[in-house]
């Protein structure tokens, strides 16, 4: 029953596996065929099109054009450029994401879908447009609300039912059911509930206005990511698919990994490590590599189950590879107000600490069962010398771009520009050399519609899904109750930051069960980065409790707290003294100590720290059973138990977990080159040691004694900025891996003699 589950929510998501899975039946096949029957509208290569279904991805070609002019050149405000985006995103989903199921393919039910569509779109526009005169009628009426005309309402009323509907259609229910108990709450359940989670009640044109005018509402931050941003990177993602970078995404891993024992699986990790720099969708990464990837391990002699996870979790990697990250970045930009380049290049060496972590468990299966070798991956260099520079040069753009301080936006519009005339570049070329393994695929105005139509159709989640929820996020600025969640989250961590963590990866492991992933990123850092960001910068104020304060303006803010210990603040007290001060100071009180006491960048590097632990650890939903669709997304191409492969992917993922730990208790974020490259450097001996001790296997078996030699070799490894410990913690390791390779030597030996 929860494998059926889980199979529909991938349905709902938009992933149309179109493999033979075996013993599921033709019906689960026909179902997913009806539930996607609209998908060929935004293909150009499909059959026969209606002349409503032309119209349609003309315009989904139109709009793509429009989101690179209005980043450019249009400059329209903010409103107008967020509800015209929506408008167009609302009008596609409507569409292609059909409420009629079965009968979608019916004409009425085109009609009625392509109506409420327009329906929308008009309303959003509307919107837009009566901001102004809402301002003046407003003004107009002293001592009065808002002023809605019955337009207004109505309009108001169709964009909240749409967010509602359209979010189920494409991702589900939790997200209408989140929106429609945050309206509930700040509208009349707040002032029934008790303690932190009471609230006013506010009268319905002002949830309205709040809704639909305010930064936090519908057509606010969150939108504006969405149509500055993401839209414009999943362009981008598409123009480098048609041109045949993703081929040399392929080719390219066969030739650097393809020799090596396990090349079938390194392949896997390193084209899902290339193709996350321009997908950023940990299921659709795996649907597209994994159709290449697993078939080819599963040949190489890995067990099936075990292919399905190498890939499901070097999939869910590419969320966590720059430049794109999914939506992350964009995300923990516009939260923390963090250059976005700052962002990417912080990104780098835990997303390597990453996909290494996974490699490492590929190697050590290879050895313990002996497979992976004398693996003929042929390479077709034509993919890779026509592919190379389309996928190479217009990165290399964006990348230098974004390092040089221009908005992503931008960076992205000048990557596809570049793309477009290198392939018109090679095309020329390879008129003149005349060679039979060089054909580049040419950037012609037919693949350009088809590109953008690519583009777009990947978009339309987010786009959809982050003006929906500014809803919930107006409601939780506007209601405090984020504030009630950090009390919470401060109070049952007892100033913990590990139980924090826990805390916050449970939380994201129950929503990401029903969420995307961006989603509930999203939702985690508005309750909960906050909270965790402020018990990280508690240890600051310790050391200052330890030293004394003597500021007597600082020591002052102590006054409101109870505590036996206040009376040593000037003279300094013990490190436990200082603990036990800063565990009873109250929430209110904390949150106004930490900016007089910490500097304005520590609090922001903490708050992108907090960021970027909840980023990660929501992407364990992907491959963490009872509901990994990624994982399960690669069950179905490996014909292997969904929950079994689920399992394998989540013990092959285990980096999720021990990067965001040294986050919060090394300077991996916010150290110098050197420190970073000191602590990734060793962290990759101690990532090997865990792996070696989860399977029981190095380069060979091992036995009972070594284990203490590994767990010394991890602690060491991990000591952050220790020289002596982090080599002597290596040498426990490496010798830990020679003693276990002379174990096979020895076993290998003794087999040939019996």
């Amino acid at each position: 029953m929860l494998t059926k589950i889980s199979w529909s929510l991938l349905r709902t998501l938009g992933f149309d596996l179109n493999v033979n899975i075996i013993g599921r039946g033709t019906a689960m096949s026909e179902q997913t065929s009806e539930s996607h029957l609209r998908d060929s509208w935004l293909l150009l290569n499909a059959e026969k099109k209606s002349s409503l279904q032309w119209i349609i991805a003309a315009f989904s070609v139109v709009f793509g054009v429009w989101h690179i002019l209005t980043n450019l050149v249009l400059n329209e405000p903010g409103l107008w450029q967020n509800a015209i985006h929506f408008a167009g995103f609302a009008f596609l989903a409507a569409t292609v994401y059909s409420a009629f199921g079965t009968h979608s393919g019916k004409r009425w039910a085109i009609h009625l879908d392509v109506c409420y569509g327009l329906l929308v779109a008009f309303a959003a526009l509307w919107v837009a447009g009566s901001e102004s005169r809402i301002y003046e009628d407003t003004l107009a009426v002293t001592g009065q609300s808002w002023q809605f005309n019955a337009v207004d309402w109505f309009a108001g009323g169709v964009l909240l039912f749409a967010a509602v509907d359209l979010s189920r259609r494409v991702s589900g229910w939790v997200i209408p059911i989140l929106i429609i108990t945050s309206l509930a709450y700040i509208l009349a359940l707040g002032e029934h509930l008790p303690g932190v989670f009471r609230t006013a009640s506010l009268p319905l044109n002002d949830v309205m206005f709040r809704t639909l005018y305010n930064d936090e509402g519908m057509f606010g931050i969150l939108a504006s990511i969405s149509s500055t941003n993401i839209t414009l990177f999943m362009i981008f993602g598409g123009f480098l698919v048609v041109s045949g970078a993703s081929d040399f995404v392929i080719e390219m891993s066969k030739m650097v990994a393809g020799r090596i024992k396990g090349g079938a699986a390194f392949v896997a990790v390193l084209s899902s490590a290339l193709t996350g720099t321009i997908s950023g969708s940990a299921i659709a990464n795996t649907a597209s590599t994994g159709v290449i990837t697993i078939p080819l391990m599963k040949s190489n002699g890995f067990r099936g189950r075990f292919a399905g996870g190498v890939e499901a979790a070097a999939s869910t990697g590419g969320q966590l590879m720059p430049p794109i990250m999914g939506a992350g970045a964009f995300v923990m930009a516009s939260y923390t107000s963090i250059p976005y380049s700052t962002i990417v290049a912080v990104s780098v060496v835990p997303a390597i600490l990453y996909f290494l972590s996974v490699a490492f468990i590929v190697r050590i299966e290879a050895m313990k069962y002996d497979v992976g070798s004398d693996q003929d991956l042929s390479i077709d260099k034509g993919k890779i010398i026509s592919g190379g520079s389309t996928f190479v040069i217009p990165l290399g753009v964006m990348i230098w771009l974004l390092m040089s301080g221009v908005t992503p936006s931008y960076a992205a519009s000048w990557a596809i520009a570049s793309l477009v005339i290198v392939s018109w570049l090679n095309f020329l070329a390879a008129k003149v050399l005349n060679r039979d393994d060089f054909k580049p695929q040419v950037m012609n105005p037919k693949r350009v519609a088809e590109a953008f139509m690519m583009g777009i159709r990947a978009s339309i989640l987010t786009g959809v899904l982050l003006v929906a929820i500014g809803i919930m996020n107006n409601a939780i600025v506007t209601s405090g109750i984020g504030n009630g969640f950090s009390l919470m989250i401060a109070q049952w961590s007892q100033g913990s930051v590990v139980l924090a963590i826990v805390l916050i990866g449970l939380a994201s492991l129950f929503l990401g069960m029903g969420l995307p992933v961006t989603a509930a990123y999203i939702i985690l850092a508005i309750l909960c980065a906050p909270a965790l960001a402020g018990i990280m910068a508690d240890k600051l104020i310790v050391a200052q409790l330890v030293e004394g304060i003597t500021n007597p303006a600082h020591s002052a803010l102590f006054l409101l707290v109870d505590s036996p210990h206040v009376a040593k603040i000037t003279e300094g007290m013990s490190l436990e003294n200082a603990q036990a001060l800063m565990s009873s100071i109250p929430f209110e009180i904390a949150v106004t100590l930490r900016p007089a006491l910490i500097d304005t960048e520590q609090l922001t590097t903490y708050l992108l720290i907090a960021h970027l632990i909840i980023f990660w650890l929501s992407q364990d939903s992907n491959v963490t059973p009872p509901v990994c669709l990624a994982a399960f997304t690669a069950a179905g191409i490996a014909k292997s138990p969904p929950m079994a492969t689920g399992f394998q992917a989540w013990k092959i993922a285990k980096g999720l977990y021990i990067v965001p730990l040294m986050f919060a208790y090394t300077p991996l974020i916010s150290g110098n080159l050197q420190e970073v490259l000191q602590l990734g450097f060793f962290a990759l001996f101690g990532i090997y040691a865990l792996n070696a001790l989860m399977q029981y296997y190095a380069e060979g078996p091992l036995q009972l004694w070594h284990v203490p030699l590994l767990v010394i070799g991890i602690i060491g490894a991990f000591w952050p900025l220790n020289w002596a410990a982090n080599i002597a913690g290596a040498i426990f390791v490496v010798l830990t891996v020679m003693l276990s390779k002379r174990n096979a030597r020895q076993a290998t030996f003794e087999k040939v003699v019996t």
